[in-house]
Parts: C-alpha cells; sequence; structure tokens
C-alpha cells in the first residue's frame, strides 16, 4: 500500500475526523482507490502517492488515519498524531487539509483549532454540503475562511467538484510559503482541558456565523415558518431519512432481527452464489493439469507440475469466488453506514463479556481474515477490551476456512441441495460467533491470568448517515483485498505444496501388487496408494497417528491437519497431494471428494471419510489455532507471546476435545 517517494518533495497530509470524506478526497486527488470506512480509526495504515499529473503539483500526498482531536486517546490515534508532528518517513506537512463535516461543523471544528494552534498551515475542505441542505441549511465557506483564519474550500466528494479551486489553493500556498515548515508546537494534554473548552465556545459562536437556514425564494411565508420551527440544535442532528430508517433498524426488537437476517443472508449467499463460478475454475484448473500431464509424459516433474503445482494451487484458486462475495458484501454493508449500526446493538451482548461495541468492527473483520481484524482492534483505547478481542479473534471463521468448510459441508451435501449446503454454511458461522462468545465469556473471568489487564470503559460512536454505496469503490476494494489474500496465501500454499509432494512422492518405490481381476484404473490407484503408503509423510504421519486414532481419523488427515497450522486453507491442497488426486476425474474439487469416499482406514473396509469425522473437523477447524501469521501478529500486537501461546494450548487443545466429543457422541448414537 504504501510507495516510495522522494523526501525532499513538499508534502501534504490529509487529517479529518472518521466519515468525514478524507479518503474520498484523497482517491480525488490521487487517482487511487483506497477504502472508504465508516467506523473510527479503521484506517490503520498510511495511504502515500503523488498527486495526478493534470494537478501539476509536485508534492507528496498523504492520508493519514482519522482523528477526531490533537489529543490521543488510543495506541493507534497516539501514533498518528506524534507522526503528524514528524513523520518517520515524511518529516513535518508543509500544508495540512482537514475535511470538515458541514453537518457536524461544531465538532469537526475542534481539530481544526487545535492544528492552527500547533502552527500547522491549514486548509479546511467542506464535505458533505449536501446532507446539511437536505436539513435546510447551507455554508458560507468565505465567512468561515474570515472566523477561522485559513483557507476553505467546498467539495463534492461524488462528483469531484471543487477540486480546481482546492489546487489552485494549494500551489498559491506552496509558491508563497518556499516550502518552509512552521515550528510547531505540541499540545500537552494536562494543560488543553480549558483550552478545548474555550475552543468550543468559539465553535458555536462561529457555527452560529457561517451556517444559516435554506430560504425558499419561491415561498417566502413557507421559508418564515421553517425558520420559527427550526432550532440552532437540529444543524447537528441526522438527516430525517437515516432517523426513519434508524427507528427500524436500531430497533432493540426489529434491529436484532434484521441484523440476524442480515447476517444470515450474507453467510448463506456466500455459499450458493459461489457455486456456479467455483465450478467453472475447478474445471479450468483440471483441464489445464490434464494438458500439463499429457505434454510432459510421465515423469517425476510432470507429477511435480501437474499434482504438486497445479492441482495444489487450484484446489485452493476454486475458492477465490466465495471470498469474493464475502468482501462484497461486507464492502456494501460498511458503505451504506449498517455495520456502525450493528456495533451499536452488539454492544450490550458485548458489554456482558467484558467487550464492547467498539470490538465488532474487529470481530466482523476476522470473518475476513484475522491479521487485518488484530490491527483494528488497535482503536480500542481500552487495553483490557483490545487484549481480550485480539484474543477471541481467531475463532471468527476467517476467509481461510472457506475452502476446508465448502469442500467439507460438499462431502456431505450433494451440490444440487445448494440452499441446504448454504443452511449449513450459516450454522457453522453461527456456531463459531455463539462459541467465541462464550469462550470470550471465560476467557474474561480468568482475565487475571490470562490478560492481566483490569479496568472498564464506555462506547461512544458515531453514527454516519445511510449512503448510496459506491459501487466502483466496493467492486476495486473487494479485487484489491482478493489480490492481497491470493499474493500472501499463493507463495505459502505453493512452497508446503512442493514439500509436501516430495514427502509425499519419496522415496518413490516401485512396490509390487496383486494386479488380479483388476482394471487399469484400479492397478493405477493401488499403486499409488502403496507408495504413498511408503512414503516420507507416512512415515511422519504415524508418528501423530496414535493422537489421530481416538478422534476416528488417520495419519493421512495427521498430516493434512500439521500442514494447516502454516495457513488453514493448505489442508485442501494436502489432501489432493497425500490422495494422489489427479485430474483422471470430471474436476479437481470432485476428485478430491471422489478420493475421500473411497478412502479406507488401513486394513479395514471401514470409510475414512465419513459424516462422523467430517463434522469433527468441521469443529476442529472452528476452534484450532492454524495460521503461523496470525500468531505472529498477535505477539507483535499484544507485545508478549503469553495471548499467543494462551491461544494456541487454549483453542487448539479445546479443538480436540470438541472433535474428540463430536465424533464418538455421533458414533453413540449411531452416526457412523
Amino acid at each position: 500500500m504504501k510507495e516510495t517517494l522522494i523526501a525532499t518533495q513538499p508534502l501534504i497530509t490529509l487529517v479529518g475526523p472518521p466519515n468525514s470524506g478524507k479518503t474520498t478526497l484523497f482517491n480525488l486527488l490521487s487517482g487511487k482507490n483506497f477504502k472508504t470506512v465508516n467506523y473510527p480509526g479503521s484506517t490503520i495504515e498510511y495511504n502515500s502517492s503523488s498527486f495526478l499529473t493534470k494537478f501539476n503539483v509536485d508534492a507528496n500526498l498523504l492520508d493519514s488515519p482519522g482523528i477526531i482531536s490533537l489529543i490521543p486517546n488510543s495506541p493507534d490515534e497516539e501514533i498518528t498524531v506524534n507522526s503528524l508532528y514528524e513523520h518517520p518517513k515524511f518529516g513535518i506537512p508543509n500544508i495540512v487539509i482537514v475535511t470538515v463535516d458541514s453537518s457536524q461543523l461544531s465538532r469537526h471544528l475542534l481539530l481544526v483549532k487545535q492544528l492552527l494552534t500547533s502552527n500547522f498551515r491549514v486548509i479546511i475542505v467542506l464535505t458533505m454540503t449536501d446532507i446539511l441542505q437536505k436539513k435546510g441549511f447551507t455554508i458560507s465557506p468565505i465567512k468561515l475562511e474570515e472566523k477561522i483564519g485559513c483557507k476553505v474550500v467546498k467539495i463534492d466528494g461524488r462528483s469531484g467538484n471543487g477540486i480546481e479551486n482546492l489546487i489552485s489553493v494549494v500551489v498559491h500556498i506552496l509558491k508563497t510559503s518556499n516550502n518552509e515548515k512552521n515550528n510547531l508546537n505540541k499540545l500537552v494534554p494536562s494543560s488543553h482541558a480549558e483550552r478545548i473548552i474555550n475552543f468550543y465556545k468559539e465553535i458555536e459562536k462561529i457555527e452560529d456565523e457561517v451556517i444559516t437556514p435554506l430560504a425558499n425564494e419561491k415561498n417566502l411565508k413557507n421559508a418564515n415558518e421553517q425558520l420559527n420551527k427550526l432550532s440552532t440544535n437540529f444543524k447537528n442532528k441526522p438527516d430525517s431519512f437515516s432517523l426513519k430508517l434508524d427507528k427500524v433498524l436500531l430497533h432493540k426488537y426489529w434491529g436484532i432481527i434484521f441484523f440476524l437476517l442480515i447476517t444470515g443472508a450474507t453467510f448463506t449467499s456466500i455459499f450458493w452464489l459461489a457455486l456456479p463460478l467455483m465450478e467453472f475454475v475447478d474445471e479450468l484448473f483440471a483441464t489445464f493439469a490434464n494438458l500439463t500431464s499429457s505434454y510432459l509424459g510421465s515423469n517425476w516433474y510432470s507429477d511435480l507440475i501437474s499434482d504438486g503445482i497445479i492441482s495444489s494451487v487450484g484446489a485452493v484458486i476454486v475458492f477465490v469466488p466465495q471470498i469474493v462475495i464475502l468482501f462484497l458484501i461486507l464492502g456494501f454493508l460498511e458503505d451504506t453506514g449498517y455495520l456502525a449500526r450493528g456495533a451499536m446493538l452488539i454492544d450490550k451482548p458485548l458489554s456482558k463479556i467484558g467487550l464492547n461495541g467498539r470490538s465488532f468492527v474487529p470481530m466482523l473483520s476476522g470473518f475476513a481474515c484475522a491479521i487485518p481484524a488484530m490491527l483494528a482492534a488497535r482503536t480500542i483505547s481500552n487495553r483490557k477490551e483490545r487484549l481480550l478481542t485480539i484474543f477471541i479473534i481467531p475463532l471468527m471463521s476467517c476467509s481461510a476456512r472457506l475452502p476446508v468448510y465448502a469442500l467439507l459441508i460438499a462431502f456431505l451435501i450433494p451440490k444440487e441441495n445448494f440452499l441446504i449446503g448454504g443452511f449449513i454454511f450459516s450454522f457453522i458461522y453461527l456456531f463459531s460467533i455463539i462459541s467465541s462468545v462464550v469462550i470470550a465469556g471465560i476467557i474474561n473471568k480468568f482475565s487475571k491470568t490470562i490478560i492481566r489487564e483490569e479496568d472498564s470503559s464506555s462506547f461512544i460512536l458515531e453514527l454516519p448517515s445511510y449512503k448510496i454505496p459506491k459501487f466502483k469503490s466496493v467492486f476495486l476494494n473487494t479485487l484489491s483485498s482478493t489480490k492481497q489474500y491470493i499474493k500472501e496465501a499463493g507463495p505459502v500454499i505453493i512452497v508446503f505444496s512442493i514439500i509436501l509432494w516430495m514427502l509425499t512422492y519419496f522415496p518413490n518405490t516401485n512396490p509390487k501388487i496383486d494386479t488380479t481381476n483388476l482394471s487399469e484404473i484400479e492397478i493405477a490407484d493401488a499403486l499409488q496408494m502403496e507408495r504413498i503408503s511408503t512414503s516420507y509423510a507416512a512415515q511422519i504421519g504415524k508418528i501423530v497417528e496414535p493422537i489421530m486414532q481416538p478422534i476416528g481419523m488417520d495419519w493421512r488427515i495427521g498430516v493434512s491437519l500439521i500442514s494447516a497450522f502454516v495457513a488453514r486453507e493448505v489442508f485442501v491442497s494436502s489432501l489432493a497431494l497425500i490422495f494422489k488426486v489427479t485430474s483422471n476425474e470430471e474436476t479437481l474439487r470432485d476428485s478430491i471428494l471422489h478420493a475421500m469416499r473411497n478412502a479406507k482406514i488401513n486394513g479395514t473396509n471401514k470409510n475414512l471419510f465419513t459424516p462422523a469425522t467430517i463434522l469433527g473437523l468441521i469443529v476442529f477447524f472452528v476452534f484450532a489455532m492454524q495460521c503461523l501469521s496470525t500468531i505472529a501478529v498477535a505477539k507483535k500486537e499484544t507485545g508478549h507471546w503469553r495471548i499467543p501461546i494462551f491461544q494456541i494450548l487454549i483453542f487448539s487443545g479445546f479443538a480436540y476435545i470438541a472433535t474428540f466429543i463430536t465424533v464418538n457422541g455421533l458414533r453413540l448414537f449411531g452416526i457412523d
């Protein structure tokens, strides 16, 4: 995301409160398509770029994380504020552009006053003027400029109107200042309390002078009636559409019902909407592997490329459509402003287990990937709540689990019954949510030992107005997130697929088998199974087999589960390698399922994969801590190894016990 820029160029930094249109402005100036978010502090990383060539501004442009004040209230805000005064890479900004929501002027001008007091060279960009107009008010940039003491420009974030005016002001300031940097005065929190009160008094006066009611010139009588009805406090109230919608979506009963319907529809859609695309990708990789194998002939490097690389990568890429749909839906919910409402609704239940609504967004992000979710937890100022949130995030069913769940559900349910598959899919997510909440409650009870923090805080969240999502922005962000997922997971999958292929291929013995009454395909399958049973992977797997037998599994699943501790999605490609899935079947996915259905427990005629063991595997993946990158980030974000070690021991230990109970419990009731 970051780009290497020349530090000697002038620096223009964008700052602003959350939801004030800062990232939208950054995209308009730079031509980029970074993410616009609706909850505080979610822009964890800095976005940097140069200006679009057409603006002819030779300067670095920096988009900093959202803040409401220069007095930080969380670790994330502290880093942001400190880097504003002296960025470690770009230094002190020549100009600070502050985005100010015109409909929230009284609160957003506090940051402007603080920046001016600190001696920054400031330009105010007024956004959301359309929302102010819907409330029946208008704002005068000229009056605001006179009162506040810095340049003010009005921008329309959707059309880009006003950008040229902003560029003119930027160019003028850069020319007149000769790139000189100001001597900054950093605000001291202890001596700033009285100053904040004075700032607000000044801001109230300014607001009354620069914001005026809209008068309908065609109907002065009606305008006068409206003027009489309106009070000054009405300026900061949400628009009427948002208020009407919130009466339903934030209702204590209807709100919960809609919340459950929306999340349920989200997770069900992930399964059935993606099915046609998955089949297309599946057939594409199967054809590619077939052609490669046919072209290269029967030798070890042909097997390596077709089985070790193409089939393994294909077995994971086939699930990308589901991941894309997950990111798309989350993006639309975020853009409409509903995610912040979700945080409000879930605040009360979360408070019962030592968390609050601020944990909602990191937890929901955990359904995409645990790593950015843990980074998003930086916005939680209370240390105990932050650590507890980080602790339970790995329990959220991240996108890496999607390929595993999809494969295991496909084993249980024929693909024609996609609605039942979607229902089971939703149930798994609901189960993971409920179980993670229960575990979080238990962890909270033992927080003195595990978290070692005692504190509590209140939850205050600014609800954005409902907006129509920007389809292009959501699509491009989904594309970027998916590419990032493939980029991060791809190399890991390829490396471990090659290692696993070597372990399952070598020493590549030439076993002798009884071929009486066997077809050519059956002979080939028997030879493959015999070679695998004498492979290095089998030797490693048989060491862990005593642990696997109590949960109804053998060394082959054991090796796949061990490989999944690197990254969960590797489990699928591991199965493809261990069962020597070639592209003889219809598709790769069907080939894996076919191999699973035909796999027998060694020395018996019993099926290795049964409904009981499949459900046991699903339960294992719901709880087990299986991602090296997540463990590394947990250590970094918590500052020590205690929490990641507890996560591995508690979650993986619980996963094994829960799997044991599931498999043996089902068998006790006659379900094998």
